[in-house]
């Protein structure tokens, strides 16, 4: 028997990742918008802030349990910017393509090209739900200036791994969700769901 889980998100990148790792649990994994849910806000400083309020909105809305992330690339000269405002980096409307120029641009006079991904999960059961469950997982690279490949999403072709000599967009997706901070958050949540 499979159960219903929202994904508190329409990024079908995250919906792809987040799928493949929960069916075998026997969740069938749905983005909020098959429910007509609209996207939290996020006004919070923190991903788990903003990890737990998106869950606790889209289970409101949907009557079912709610998995949400917040996740975005840190670079260490920037202070951890762009942090949670990954998303947004360069204004409205949202652009990876504009995002990415400015992390680049930012870090250019910058020696220090280090950089991480975080993410953290937050699977609520109901929109009340007062011990939701919380992973979180990180990924350590550089930002390069050029990007390469054409795979994955938001800052990949730019997010460098320096122990494989390739970019995360250059990964296959079964690299990527082994690597990922996303795939390390999920194994973690999936360890608390057994």
């Amino acid at each position: 028997m499979t159960q219903t889980l929202v994904l508190a998100s329409n990024n079908a990148g995250k919906l792809k990742e987040f799928a493949q790792l929960l069916a075998p649990l026997g969740f069938d994994l749905k983005p909020q918008g098959e429910f007509q849910v609209p996207e939290a806000d996020e006004p919070h400083q923190t991903f788990v802030e903003n990890a737990l309020a998106k869950a606790r909105h889209a289970s409101r809305l949907t009557g079912l349990p709610a998995l949400a992330d917040d996740s975005g690339i840190c670079a260490i000269a920037l202070q951890g910017a762009p942090g949670v405002w990954s998303a947004r980096f360069a204004g409205e409307p949202k652009s990876d393509a504009r995002n990415n120029d400015k992390l680049v641009a930012d870090l250019a006079a910058q020696a220090d090209k280090r950089a991480y991904y975080y993410c953290v999960l937050v699977l609520v059961q109901h929109a009340d739900d007062p011990q939701p469950l919380i992973a979180e997982g990180r990924w350590g690279g550089e930002v390069i200036a050029a990007p390469h490949g054409a795979g994955g999403f938001g800052y990949d072709p730019h997010f460098w791994l320096p122990a494989l000599g390739k970019t995360a967009a250059e990964l296959s997706a079964e690299e990527k969700n082994r690597l990922s901070h996303r795939g390390q958050a999920l194994r973690l949540l999936v360890e608390k769901l057994r």
